[in-house]
């Protein structure tokens, strides 16, 4: 059962170095054990001054799997984007977020989770 009393709110940011997929991505966050988290912002800033792609990744723990959340999404140079929308989505323990980019971008990441412990996912 989520306890609600025991929720935690958490941004974390990343400067991403990775251009490669999969488990060779840069990790963004990781879902703790026995917590289930709600993501409520995902923003990529490009730095660069050129149009560059993005690749973000979310792993589903339960199949050991990668899916796309955005697949070489086009930024304009000095752009940014938010991911999320007026939308969430979910994600269980040991679910991951994982970035990559296009060879020469700066891409930096931000993510704000809201995340719930749930003693019965472990």
């Amino acid at each position: 059962m989520v306890k609600l009393a025991t929720t935690k709110f958490k941004t974390e940011g990343l400067s991403v170095t990775s251009t490669s997929a999969g488990a060779s991505a840069d990790v963004l966050y990781t879902v703790p054990r026995n917590y289930s988290s709600e993501i409520k912002f995902l923003h990529l800033s490009n730095g660069t001054n050129s149009s560059k792609k993005a690749y973000v990744q979310f792993y589903h723990d339960d199949d050991s799997s990668y899916y796309y959340i955005a697949n070489g999404l086009a930024m304009d140079g000095h752009s940014v984007v938010d991911l999320t929308g007026q939308t969430f989505f979910h994600l269980h323990q040991n679910d991951k977020i994982v970035v990559y980019k296009q060879s020469g971008m700066t891409l930096d990441v931000v993510v704000s989770i809201e995340e719930f412990y749930n003693p019965l996912r472990g």
